[in-house]
Formats: C-alpha cells, sequence, structure tokens
C-alpha cells in the first residue's frame, strides 16, 4: 500500500530509492541462504529469467552434456533444450525410480550419470512435484571432479528448507519470489557465483552498468558493468510496489527461520502420514523428502482427479502431479487440517471400493 501511494507523488522518490532497497533485499536474501556476499544476488522477474542468465553464459562445446532431473518444473527445462541444436549440446534426462527408497536411488542414478562429458547439472534444491531431497552437496563433489556446473532452481524450497550457500557452494542458485519466500509474483532473487563474474546480462538496462547510481553522469556512458550479479539485474528492478512486498517477506522468513518452518511441518504432518501409509498410500521416508511439500501416492486404482474434487468440496486445497497428490503445508496449518486430508482420502477409498 505504502508503494502505490509512493506513485502517486513521484516528486518525493529519491536517487536512493532505486538502490537502497535493493540492497536491502541483497543482504536478507543472503541471510537465508548463508551467503556472505551480498553482492552476488540479482534481482530477477523469474526463474526462466534467471535459467536465461545461465543459458547466455554457458561456455559450450560440440558433445557437451547437460544433466537434469527427470519430471522437473519446465522453466528448468526449456533453456538447455534451445542449445541442442545450435551448440550439440546433449540433454540428459534421469527419470525417477520406482518403488521404495525413490529419493536414494534417484540421488545415485544422478550422481552415476555425471562424466567428464557433463558441462552442467541443474535440478531443484527439491523436486518441485513430490519435494524429493536432492544431495546437492554429494552433487556437487562430483561436479567438481568433472568441471561441471551445478545450478539450482530453489523456488520450491529456499524460505521453507535451509540451505547454505557455504555448504553446497552452487555456481547458480534461482528463486522465484513467490513461493516460500512469501513474496509477490514477478519478483524474485538469483545467486551467482564466480563462473559468472564477468557475464553478460539478459538485457542492456541503465542499472546494470558502472556508476549508474550517479544520475547527473548517466548519459556519460559506461563500457563495464555492475560488479558481481548486480550486472544481471532485470530492467525496472527497483519497482517500487512489489520491491517493498518481497522486502517485508524476506524479513518475515528470517524471523521464523526456514529450520524452523521445516521443523513444524515435520511435527504436524509425521503422525498423519502414518495413517495415510496404514491406509496403503505411498509416501517417501521423511530423510528422503521435504516437509513442506511432499508426495503422496494412491493405492492401487484410485482416481486422482476425483479425489482432488472431493477436498476440493471439503476446502483441501492441494495439486495433482504425476502419479501423485502434491501437499505442502506451512505454518499456518496444524495437525487438524492433515486429518482432514487423511479423513477426505479414506472417504474416497471407500467410494471406490463400493463402485
Amino acid at each position: 500500500i505504502k508503494g502505490i501511494q509512493a506513485k502517486k507523488n513521484p516528486t518525493g522518490v529519491s536517487p536512493s530509492d532505486f538502490f537502497d532497497p535493493l540492497n536491502q533485499i541483497r543482504e536478507g536474501f543472503s541471510q537465508i541462504i548463508d551467503n556472505p556476499e551480498p553482492n552476488r544476488i540479482c534481482i530477477i522477474p523469474s526463474a526462466s529469467y534467471g535459467m536465461g542468465i545461465v543459458a547466455r553464459n554457458l561456455q559450450l562445446e560440440p558433445g557437451d552434456n547437460v544433466i537434469v532431473a527427470g519430471d522437473q518444473f519446465p522453466s528448468n527445462v526449456y533453456p538447455w533444450l534451445s542449445l541442442e541444436g545450435p551448440n550439440a549440446v546433449r540433454v540428459t534426462y534421469i527419470p525417477a525410480p520406482k518403488g521404495t527408497h525413490r529419493g536414494k536411488m534417484w540421488n545415485e542414478q544422478i550422481l552415476d550419470a555425471i562424466d567428464t562429458a557433463t558441462k552442467m547439472v541443474t535440478l531443484g534444491h527439491i523436486h518441485w512435484a513430490d519435494g524429493t531431497i536432492f544431495d546437492l552437496k554429494a552433487i556437487r563433489k562430483r561436479t567438481k571432479e568433472v568441471g561441471a556446473l551445478l545450478v539450482v532452481d530453489g523456488t520450491q524450497s529456499i524460505g521453507a528448507l535451509p540451505f547454505s550457500v557455504k555448504n553446497f557452494e552452487p555456481d547458480a542458485l534461482i528463486v522465484a519470489g513467490y513461493k516460500c519466500m512469501m513474496g509477490p509474483y514477478s519478483i524474485g532473487c538469483a545467486y551467482f557465483g564466480p563462473y559468472f563474474d564477468e557475464g553478460l546480462p539478459l538485457e542492456e538496462n541503465w542499472k546494470n552498468r558502472k556508476d549508474s547510481h550517479i544520475f547527473s553522469r548517466l548519459v556519460d556512458y559506461q563500457p563495464e558493468y555492475q560488479p558481481g550479479a548486480l550486472r544481471y539485474d532485470v530492467g525496472e528492478s527497483s519497482n517500487f510496489i512489489l520491491v517493498p512486498m518481497l522486502l517485508e517477506a524476506i524479513r518475515q522468513v528470517n524471523a521464523w527461520e526456514p529450520w524452523k518452518i521445516q521443523v513444524y511441518c515435520k511435527h504436524i504432518t509425521a503422525a498423519p502420514l502414518e495413517a495415510l501409509t496404514q491406509m496403503g498410500w505411498e509416501v517417501e521416508g521423511s530423510d528422503q523428502r521435504a516437509s513442506h511439500l511432499f508426495g503422496i501416492r494412491p493405492p492401487m486404482g484410485l482416481d486422482l482427479l476425483a479425489l482432488k474434487a472431493q477436498l476440493e468440496k471439503e476446502k483441501i486445497f492441494v495439486s495433482v502431479r504425476g502419479d501423485a497428490i502434491r501437499v505442502s503445508p506451512s505454518v499456518y496449518n496444524t495437525e487438524e487440517d492433515l486429518y482432514r486430508l487423511v479423513e477426505a482420502c479414506k472417504k474416497v477409498g471407500a467410494k471406490e471400493r463400493v463402485s
């Protein structure tokens, strides 16, 4: 509301208003991801924009291989498909295995696929459809051995699941701000490591250039970009409405702390998920998935779309993703909410058996 009100009187906007709130976002987001260098954070409008920066700056050779986790969100697939033809780059998908211990087997298969032809491994911190946790530390170790990049889509996890740049050492971490960071749509943050320090931005806007904070010298056109990741800021990154919203959301996430959100979600889901497994539903072990986002797979023959319709009637809102129901509780949920989900699943199962 303050941002909208400020737009009514643009004479009250000073040069510092274009930069100071963004620096506060860089610092706050750096706290969330344990990043000691805020200038490695840029402002992006979407995950696809961040991945586009990665794609533009990859130094590729014929025969290079990009490894992608199977059934990823399209924003982390289409940029690499666009590289296949002109650069003779091969995109290798590692599909999710079936059955129990799915997460463990999936991570092993990703590690086995990395070889000297691998240029980059790109995947989520968790899988967007069912919350499978990818072993980023082991994957990072393997990519270093072969000289490959690690690019992480953190949209489904950053803000609710602890993440440390110092621990995982990604070359890039791309995060849309409207999910676990609780920000508005069309703004997010990205971390870029040293590989991208001298890269080219997707667009040539005035703020991406050196000394852009000196308004009186904007027509002294600069050949140099801003240092670090600041060169990658989207045009009009100072958005006077979205920036205050994202900044306040980041402050709230840091006040709550992602590890506490994870502990809380695990607490309210443990017993209800055990009840679901007793009913024949498949739920990955808690050590292989996130607690704030996970998939539950029904017994053979149960109609997922019928279940979703029943849940909506009872004002329980989940998503159908592939062969699973995706459940994403947060701090506003209680254990009672999860038991309502269990009862609705039981009700649909009973109807299916009668029919």
